[in-house]
């Protein structure tokens, strides 16, 4: 496990592994379709307000997180984070279900959020994406935050 360090008074934790990141996502997306394939009407609602809050339940952890071992935290007291910064952090996200949609102009429009998502948590040293960065949260090991200060 990589260490934690210190920037400006700050602890600064590695980013969680990426491959790790994009396993939990896919697991709370196949939670989206499941909802939207059983009840068509409803699932649809449901499988957004899913891809909006499940990162706000207990400890931080939306299911596919869980499942995963992985956390969402909040940068400035490194508390799991709740509802308001998962809503926030997963805005983009339920843009993206909406935008999906809509038959092919809305497909794009998905892929090219869910890309330029993807791409950030690659490319960012802390593994930080466009809506970690606007929630002020961070995705880490699960086990990292057991580290004493």
């Amino acid at each position: 496990m990589e260490s934690t360090s210190k920037l400006l008074g700050r602890t600064v934790y590695p980013k969680a592994h990426v491959l790790n990141r994009f396993i939990a996502k896919l697991i709370d997306l196949f939670i989206v379709v499941a909802a939207n394939e059983i009840v068509p009407p409803v699932g649809f609602l449901s499988g957004l307000a899913y891809i909006l809050i499940a990162d706000g339940f207990a400890g931080g952890k939306s299911i596919g997180k869980r499942l995963i071992g992985l956390q969402t935290v909040r940068m400035d007291s490194r508390d799991a984070a709740g509802f308001r910064e998962s809503i926030i952090r997963n805005f983009p996200l339920g843009g993206a279900q909406l935008a999906f949609a809509i038959p092919y102009v809305g497909w794009l429009a998905s892929l090219a959020i869910l890309a330029l998502e993807g791409l950030l948590i690659i490319g960012n040293e802390q593994g930080r994406r466009l809506g970690d960065e606007v929630a002020r949260t961070h995705v880490l090991d699960a086990g990292q935050l057991a580290i004493p200060d």
